[in-house]
């Protein structure tokens, strides 16, 4: 074997070795992936040049084989691409690799506090971390090229000399370190293959087989793709959840290169808003698990894929943020999901409203973080309300529908279409414009809605008994979102069902009330006294209404809107829990019988000497269970409250019986 030259690698930074083994990669297992993607472009390239005419020999069928010697410490990673010349080596090896590898490594130990991302595209010289010694045979695709043999022992010094190889191509082959013999174990290699390269377009074979899938759907044209196969990618990237509600699939050349899939999954209630999911690839190569530094964050719960050979990957993540280029691709990641939203809002409305329990949490996160954003999604932003449309009423929703089978011998009753703007449970949903438009004869400009169906549900019930319309916001974004709906519409005020009772709920009479004779006082404020003195709540405000509903209790809490939300504001700077305000108003409904009754229950009561005569202390007693029933509907009671609930309704139930 001919010794072609033996020399010195030129390096001026003082023990680049120890530093490439040592700082350059958080891990050492990605070495195999910078090896195996610069065979991929050795095979690549051979493509260009038959394709260009210059090379007009037998490509033949592409492929990398990994050979582990377990013995011998040794893992070698062999292509069929264009291979190398002697001159080659020299210059892309000894002088281009390192020397990028010097300039690198300057800039790295320059921003060290910096967490770079990738470190990708000089990868040659990653195989150091690893290996004790590497070793290139390489032949070119130039006719008449002499094959070529370089080592370097893991310091400055290498040698170049001819090599007996005679297939086109080149080997590398790595002599591991004893701590990292963990690379000559097949299951190992398979585990790195499936992480790093199992989209590599190149077959990869160990022991005789094929251990990368190779087919990339990303890269796919969206007609060539069924439903089938971006639900296969999905169950492939994330095993074990559920299936995906829709997918968006990201495809252009031009300013930049992006391609991908993105999928909407089904939202848990503890999801983490700002943990990313989505892969980062380039090139079909797998660089990180997480995409926060070049989507928007409102994307983050997404899941899928984002392949792009614009993103620079060996920057610091503060210069990435800042990169014009990478929020050009944000912008267009962005506009690519509004307008994969508005298609299925326009198509599919049905199955648009069946998604948004989760999409909604996206659209709205979006629309308080990104202006752009915002204006694409505005028109197709719903809420679930209690509107029912007088399509839903007339009798052909009730009505069934027999259908032939296949078989033609057996008929089944099917459900008449319910209209598009329902749910599968015939919920209706609206937009706030619809909304505004359908109630400004009513209460122009004004947005009743609530929080929890189940614990407002009388206050409801109250609204839509006087056909009053009422806004379902009951996702855990929402208290955020109202405030930015108010900014954006600032002639419209929001006000929660439980906040205050609009004039069309309460029965106004413009007759004088009647006053009592013995006190001098109207029946509300005898019964405004009454509570006052039974409960002995100075915070509380007591008010005396008479309601219209006949369904309606005899007393509600009710909790003003702003001083609601300043308590909701300051729980949540200082990080703590919510607590049920003690300033609140107690409405009493003096049309509500229990209340006529409790008047003159107290009206009737005899002092007697030694204290409160017993129809006295059950009035007193009706009071505070009436507040309690009040409470019940808007709040829980700790396990003291709800002892003394129990003792309080076993008394005056016990009174009441006796009497």
């Amino acid at each position: 074997m001919t010794v072609l030259e033996q020399g010195t690698i030129t390096i001026h930074t003082e023990n680049i070795f120890p530093i490439i083994k040592k700082s350059l990669y958080t891990d050492h297992e990605v070495f195999l992936r910078e090896l195996v993607s610069n065979a991929v472009d050795a095979i690549a390239k051979l493509n260009m040049v038959s394709r260009s005419g210059e090379y007009s020999g037998d490509a033949g069928e592409p492929e990398i084989t990994i050979t582990l010697d377990k013995e011998n410490k040794t893992l070698a990673i062999t292509d069929n691409g264009i291979g190398m010349t002697a001159e080659e080596v020299k210059k892309y090896i000894n002088q281009v690799a390192f020397s990028s590898a010097e300039e690198f490594i300057e800039k790295y130990q320059a921003n060290s506090d910096q967490s770079i991302i990738g470190h990708f595209g000089l990868g040659f010289y990653s195989s150091f971390m690893v290996a004790r010694q590497v070793e290139i045979d390489t032949l070119s695709y130039q006719e008449g090229s002499q094959a070529v043999h370089w080592t370097c022992d893991g310091s400055p010094v290498f040698k170049l000399e001819d090599s007996g190889r005679i297939q086109r191509g080149t080997t590398i082959t790595l002599t591991l370190m004893d701590e990292e013999i963990e690379y000559t174990e097949p299951s190992r290699i398979r585990q790195l293959i499936k992480t790093y390269c199992d989209f590599m377009p190149v077959p990869i074979k160990l022991d005789g087989e094929i251990i990368n899938r190779q087919k990339a759907p990303w890269r796919e044209s969206p007609n060539n793709l069924t439903d089938e196969d971006y639900l296969e990618l999905y169950r492939y990237l994330y095993p074990f959840q559920e299936e995906p509600l829709l997918w968006v699939h990201l495809n252009t050349d031009y300013p930049f290169i992006v391609n991908g899939i993105l999928y909407f999954p089904k939202l848990k209630p503890d999801v983490d808003v700002t943990q990313g999911n989505i892969k980062l690839f380039c090139n079909q190569v797998f660089v990180s698990d997480h995409c926060e530094d070049i989507i928007p964050k409102f994307l983050m719960p997404l899941r899928g894929v984002i392949d792009s050979t614009d993103i620079p990957l060996n920057i610091s993540r503060s210069a990435l943020q800042s990169n014009r280029t990478v929020r050009k691709i944000a912008d267009y990641v962005a506009k690519k999901v509004a307008d994969r939203l508005k298609e299925l809002y326009r198509d599919n409305r049905k199955e648009y409203i069946r998604c948004w329990q989760d999409i909604g949490t996206f659209v709205k996160f979006g629309s308080l973080n990104d202006d752009k954003f915002k204006k694409q999604v505005e028109d197709i932003l719903i809420c679930r309300t209690t509107y029912t449309p007088e399509s839903v009423n007339n009798e052909e929703k009730a009505v069934d529908v027999q259908v032939q089978t296949e078989a033609g011998d057996v008929w089944q009753d099917v459900a008449a279409q319910t209209p598009e703007n329902t749910d599968e449970k015939g919920r209706y949903y609206t937009t706030l414009s619809e909304y505004l438009e359908r109630n400004k004869e009513r209460h122009e400009n004004r947005v009743f809605y609530c929080t929890d169906e189940s614990s407002q549900a009388t206050y409801i019930q109250l609204h839509t008994s006087q056909g009053l319309e009422v806004l379902f916001f009951d996702s855990f974004i929402d208290s955020h979102f109202i405030s930015f709906l108010e900014r954006e519409h600032t002639d419209v005020k929001f006000s929660r069902v439980d906040a205050e009772l609009d004039d069309n709920l309460i029965a106004k009479d413009n007759s004088p009330e009647i006053v009592d004779p013995k006190t001098n006082k109207t029946r509300s404020e005898i019964i405004k006294d009454l509570f006052t003195a039974a409960l002995n709540k100075p915070k509380l405000t007591i008010r005396t209404e008479s309601l219209k509903s006949e369904n309606t209790p005899p007393a509600m809490v009710l909790l003003p809107e702003f001083m609601r939300r300043l308590q909701d504001m300051t729980a949540l700077m200082q990080q703590q829990k919510v607590e049920f305000p003690e300033e609140h108003i107690l409405l009493i409904n003096t049309a509500h019988p229990l209340i006529q009754n409790l008047v003159n229950l107290s009206q009737g009561a005899i002092i007697q000497e030694g204290g409160e005569s017993p129809s006295t202390e059950l009035a007193n007693m009706i009071c505070h269970h009436v507040y309690d029933l009040a409470l019940i509907a808007q709040k829980g009671f700790d396990a003291e409250g709800m002892k003394d609930f129990v003792e309080r309704s076993n008394q005056v139930l016990t009174r009441l019986t006796t009497n």
